[in-house]
């Protein structure tokens, strides 16, 4: 009870700026989720191919890495780090109301690129913003800002259903006929297979999808506006009176609430610890550190197998939320959009119950124990997705299987390999970037071969990453067996070296004491 009742003190304490920090992260998951069920609504809209409008995952996770590295500088002081999260936050909501009016394809590209940038701006925020004021007492609330994430992600595509079309009109040039496409297009079904009405019968079928990102726009605006209020309160906005807080100010409240004395001038090195425990750290600056050499291959092994198997598991998330839909309403599922709408919302669903199950689950059993019983679980379900694929049940029952394998992946990956180099490399780094690369790659490659090969591919490509990423993990085993081996010897050479000293100091006094 002391514990529990410590951490709702410092939650009392600071109330205020957790419930903002993880509000910010429910507009994070309101963006990342909602292009899989309108993919072929803004595939008719801006009239181009399935394997052109991947690109535009492709540009939304760059812009996400690049967002994440920059976030960093506005780390320093609270008043930047919260104008930060206010713009970043008002500008989806504005990308949102704008991306109805997106008709080319490069256009829609460079807007989702400015939600990439605004996501990683926030993800990087809030999580540092978060272990700074908690500190050791940080990880429940860092789980609670990722299920908001994973809340964000369940909320987005049930929105976009109800407005989900099967056909959309589209005018090509100035002529005044009238196209009517269904969403077999992914199937890429040249448009002169379809009967061309004639304009006098037909009237022309707007898609009505529009309302569902202005309706997202709309919800997320009490994003933005709840950061501004805590700038209000914290007096950091300039036509209020009062010095700008800092965040060191936090830190110290923290240390206040832990029991310990909050020093005067907190020095920079602390913050900079808490950067990387929160997994941003620049991996630049890894890469330059001095102490890597003469490290043996395994430590190097571990951090590259280690960020290979989230490269496959996370571009299997990335690319199953991307496609499912899309591979859902063609043959040979043939569901109907309402329908087929529902499965990335099952989907994240599936993901934010399993980060949740997997809480008490680590205190029971090892990570890897769990890496396994995931990894094996992912294979299992893809392919049995694959054997039933004209079961339409199986494929929500698998959708559902799958986000509840692939949710705890990522923090039992980190869990293993922190614990293999004892928090002595850079882990963490490597994972997060890992992990967005999968996202960022395999979104691109999945549907460039969905376009070119048909819907099946979806599944098989799905089932050659999970196996890959099955084989590497194994190959981690055995690079974690050779460390292990290595920093065993190591520990008997220090521990020679030590006794003779320890024997000479122990002979040293007893002179003395003779004396």
């Amino acid at each position: 009870m002391f514990i529990e009742e410590r951490i709702l003190t410092l939650f009392k304490r600071n109330w205020q700026h957790t419930l903002t920090y993880w509000s910010v992260f429910f507009s994070f998951g309101l963006c990342i989720a909602f292009l899989g069920p309108t993919i072929l609504d803004l595939q008719c809209q801006t009239q181009s191919t399935l394997q052109q409008i991947t690109w535009v995952f492709f540009s939304q996770q760059f812009c996400l890495l690049i967002g994440s590295s920059i976030g960093g500088v506005f780390k320093k002081t609270l008043f930047s780090a919260l104008s930060a999260l206010f713009l970043s936050s008002l500008m989806i909501s504005v990308i949102f109301a704008i991306i109805p009016f997106c008709y080319n394809v490069l256009i829609l590209a460079i807007a989702m690129a400015v939600t990439g940038l605004a996501m990683g701006v926030i993800d990087t925020i809030a999580n540092i913003q978060l272990v700074a004021i908690y500190q050791k007492d940080s990880a429940v609330f860092l789980q609670a800002l990722h299920f908001f994430i994973g809340f964000g992600a369940l909320v987005s595509p049930l929105i976009a259903d109800p407005f989900l079309s099967e056909h959309c009109g589209n005018n090509t040039g100035g002529e005044e006929s009238v196209h009517l496409h269904h969403r077999m297009t992914v199937y890429n079904i040249e448009r002169s297979n379809f009967s061309t009405p004639t304009p006098q019968h037909v009237e022309k079928e707007e898609s009505i999808v529009s309302y569902a990102f202005w309706i997202m726009s709309v919800i997320n605006l009490p994003v933005p506006i709840a950061v501004l209020v805590l700038m209000y309160l914290e007096k950091l906005i300039p036509c209020c009176p009062g010095s700008k807080t800092r965040l060191l100010d936090k830190d110290e409240l923290s240390m206040e609430a832990q029991g310990t004395e909050a020093a005067p001038a907190p020095e920079p090195e602390p913050q900079q610890n808490h950067d990387e425990v929160g997994g941003h750290g620049d991996i630049f600056s890894c890469c330059k550190n001095g102490n890597l050499s003469g490290l043996p291959p395994s430590f190097f092994g571990v951090h590259i197998l280690g960020g290979v198997v989230l490269f496959m598991t996370d571009g299997i998330v990335g690319a199953y939320a991307g496609f499912v839909y899309t591979y859902a309403v063609a043959k040979p599922m043939s569901l109907t959009p309402k329908d087929a709408g529902y499965l990335a919302s099952l989907f994240w669903a599936a993901i934010t119950a399993g980060r949740l199950v997997s809480i008490p689950l680590a205190y029971r059993f090892k990570p890897v124990r769990l890496l396994m019983v995931n990894l094996a679980g992912v294979i299992v379900t893809v392919l049995l997705l694959l054997l039933l694929y004209t079961s339409s049940t199986f494929l929500f029952v698998g959708t559902c299987l799958l986000g509840l394998f692939l949710s705890s992946i990522f923090p039992c990956m980190l869990a293993y390999t922190e614990d293999i180099l004892d928090y002595q490399g850079c882990a963490t780094t490597v994972l997060v970037t890992s992990a967005g690369l999968g996202e960022m790659v395999l979104q691109v490659v999945v549907g460039s071969i969905i376009h070119d090969a048909g819907s099946y591919s979806f599944l098989l490509c799905g089932m050659i990453i999970g196996c890959i990423g099955f084989i590497v993990f194994f190959g981690l085993l055995l690079c974690d067996r050779v460390h292990r081996n290595y920093l065993t010897g190591t520990s008997k050479k220090t521990a020679m070296v030590e006794e003779p000293s320890t024997e000479d100091n122990n002979s040293k006094i007893t002179t003395l004491n003779h004396s």
